[in-house]
Order: structure tokens, then C-alpha cells, then sequence
């Protein structure tokens, strides 16, 4: 099996909590990190630009990802420049499309042609891969990030969609694939196997990674003495 160390596709940690987020940048295999509304609703986030303006204190030297969170693209855009303003290493996250279906294809070629770095994100589709890097300056970094983790909670696949959105992004040398939304620690050698570019991962499945490789024999073993220590602490008597 391939070890972290020597896997191709970079790691992102994907987190809110302040604590988590510089744990986590601390380690050399965290290449970058990303974040968006719904995990800052979690962790207790009131004043979106304090938290952001403190992490950017803290993390200058790796990607980090902000999203706006308006639904007017005029205002999508005035938060998206401002945002942008923070700091070299901050991307912009903008969804594919509004809460009404309207696409971002219009605002993310208008920003890209103002070179601000993008993360276009809650991808699902290969025809939403295929607008999204044509409206993509190809020469400005950027992220094109599907939720291969959502699409396989329908029941489908998301290596085969992957595999394909990694040649689209072969037009655009400037932009990069993120498998997001991982839902297991295999998702990452997935993600590797295919040339995915980059995988967001959460820091529950991060903290998995020491099982990287473990002899399964000794993993039955642990499991097995869970269950007996789990019941014998609880008193199970029949």
C-alpha cells in the first residue's frame, strides 16, 4: 500500500474551529485548508471577517479557502474581491449556482479576468466541470472542487466522474481538481489513483491515518478486545 508520504495528491484539511484548523496546519502533510458557512455555523462563528482576518494571522504560506454566502451575484461579487483582499493564499469560494439554479459561470469569468484565485465549488456534474474551466482564466491558480463524496451518498460512483473531470482540467494548467466531501480514509488513495489533484478531508477521517497500512490480523485483535472490554465494563451479565 502506498503511504501518505508518498501519495501525489495533496491533503487540505476541511474545519471551522480555530483549534482544529492550526493543529492541523502544523503538520507538513496538510497542504492547504479550506472552509465554508455550514462548518463556521458549527464551530459558533458570529463575525465571518474577524474569524477569517485571525486564521489569515496565523496561515500565510498555504491555499486557504473562504466562501461568500450571498445569493445576488452583484453582492457575490463585492464580498468575493473583498475576501480576495485578505491575503495572497486566500481562494474564493464561489458555488456553481445560486439557491434559485442560476449559474456563476458570468461572475466567475468576470473574476477571473480580475485574476482572483478561485475555489468554484458543490460541483456534482461533469457538464458543471466543463463550464465552470471554460469560464476559468487557464492561467490563474484556481480550484475546481466536486463533491465526490455527496455523489457517491446517491448511490453512484464518483471514481468514473473524477477520472473524467481530471482530463477536462488538462485545459486549464493553472487549475486543480478537489475531490471534496470525502466520506472514508480510502477516498484519499481514490483520489491518488486517478490524479486527482487535490482531497479535502475533515479532521474525524484525518485522524485515521495512522491506520494507514496496519496489520489487519492485529486490527482484528483490537476490535474483538473493544467488544469484550466494552461489555465488561458495562456490567453485561446474562
Amino acid at each position: 500500500m502506498t503511504k501518505v508520504e508518498a501519495l501525489n495528491v495533496k491533503i487540505f484539511a476541511d474545519g471551522a474551529d480555530k483549534a482544529g484548523m492550526l493543529e492541523m496546519y502544523a503538520k507538513p502533510f496538510i497542504k492547504g485548508l479550506t472552509t465554508n458557512p455550514t462548518l463556521m455555523k458549527k464551530a459558533g462563528i458570529t463575525d465571518y471577517r474577524a474569524f477569517c482576518k485571525d486564521i489569515l494571522t496565523s496561515i500565510a504560506d498555504k491555499p486557504l479557502s473562504f466562501e461568500v454566502f450571498s445569493d445576488d451575484f452583484a453582492e457575490m461579487e463585492a464580498q468575493a474581491l473583498e475576501i480576495a483582499s485578505w491575503g495572497d493564499n486566500v481562494y474564493v469560494k464561489i458555488p456553481v449556482t445560486n439557491t434559485k439554479q442560476e449559474t456563476a459561470y458570468a461572475l466567475i469569468k468576470k473574476l477571473a479576468a480580475k485574476k482572483v484565485k478561485l475555489n468554484v465549488t458543490a460541483i456534482m456534474t461533469l457538464s458543471q466541470v466543463r463550464d465552470v474551466v471554460a469560464a476559468l482564466d487557464p492561467n490563474v491558480p484556481s480550484y475546481v472542487s466536486v463533491f465526490a463524496g455527496r455523489i457517491a451518498d446517491t448511490g453512484r460512483d464518483p471514481v468514473p466522474l473524477m477520472a473524467a473531470a481530471v482530463e477536462m482540467l488538462k485545459v486549464a494548467p493553472a487549475a486543480e481538481l478537489i475531490w471534496a466531501s470525502p466520506r472514508e480514509l480510502l477516498n484519499i488513495f481514490q483520489a491518488d489513483g486517478i490524479g486527482c489533484h487535490v482531497i479535502t478531508v475533515t479532521n474525524d477521517i484525518l485522524k485515521k491515518l495512522s491506520l494507514v497500512g496496519y496489520d489487519l490480523d492485529e486490527y482484528s485483535l483490537d476490535t474483538v478486545k473493544m467488544f469484550y472490554n466494552d461489555a465488561t465494563s458495562a456490567g453485561f451479565k446474562l
